[in-house]
This record gives structure tokens, C-alpha cells and sequence, in this order.
């Protein structure tokens, strides 16, 4: 199955403490056209520009400061209509009905199939409000 971005300069923003997950995330999603920004922290995610102009986060649950639940919570807060994709390497059920509570797309586990992820992405952003644009009405 071949993914396209849905629009070109798709931006999806990655989010995770460890420097080869978001290297290796970094390198498939470019392979298939997306734009992608990484962030080591939750914090430095939510301090920069793509916050705002992200299609997609794709966002590690456990995070040095604020955990991706948290960091999901304020985009929640600032109603910002992006959808999440949750990653885990230690998953629980717990967990899992927390990131979907608060509104993730999708919760996968680490290591992510690349396929997975990929429709996975492709499913969020095409369910996304931000992807068809403002309301009309």
C-alpha cells in the first residue's frame, strides 16, 4: 500500500525523548512525502510554530516533564483541532483508555509497523477538521 500525503507540505510533528525514534519516524514519514518537525519534550513541542501548523502529532505517552497525555490535554485546552497518534514502547490498558478519553486517533505500539503507522496517519489527517478546511455554513 502506497501513502501519499493528502496535501502537499503535509506537516506531521513528532514528538519523543528518543533521539532514534524520532530519527528513524523522521525518515520514513520524509520518505513518503510528509514535512516533519521532531521534538525531544513535550515543552518544545508546545513552545514552537508547529503546534499551531502540524496535520498530525504523532506523540510518545512517557516524556521527561509533561507525558503526552499532558501535552495532548493542552492542545485539547487551546482547542486545537489536530489529531494525536499516540506511540508507546509500555503499554497498558490503563493507559490506552486515557489516550482515547482525551480524544487520540490512534494509540500504537513501540516498535510502530511502518504500514500501520502510515495508514494510521493517513486515516487521522483525512478525519481531521484542519484537512477539509473551515466550516461552512
Amino acid at each position: 500500500m502506497e501513502i501519499r500525503p493528502l496535501k502537499p507540505g503535509s506537516l506531521i510533528a513528532v514528538v519523543d525523548d528518543e533521539e532514534s525514534v524520532c530519527r528513524a519516524l523522521e525518515r520514513l514519514l520524509r520518505s513518503v512525502g510528509f514535512d516533519v518537525e521532531t521534538f525531544a519534550s513535550g515543552a518544545a513541542f508546545l513552545e514552537s510554530r508547529a503546534r499551531w501548523r502540524a496535520d498530525c502529532v504523532v506523540l510518545d505517552v512517557h516524556l521527561p516533564g509533561l507525558s503526552g497525555c499532558d501535552v495532548q490535554a493542552h492542545l485539547g485546552e487551546a482547542a486545537q483541532d489536530v489529531p494525536v497518534v499516540m506511540i508507546t514502547g509500555r503499554d497498558s490498558d490503563e493507559m490506552r483508555e486515557q489516550a482515547f478519553a482525551a480524544g487520540a486517533a490512534a494509540y500504537l505500539r513501540k516498535p510502530v509497523d511502518d504500514q500501520t503507522l502510515l495508514s494510521t496517519l493517513a486515516a487521522a489527517i483525512a478525519g481531521s477538521k484542519k484537512s477539509h478546511g473551515p466550516a461552512r455554513g
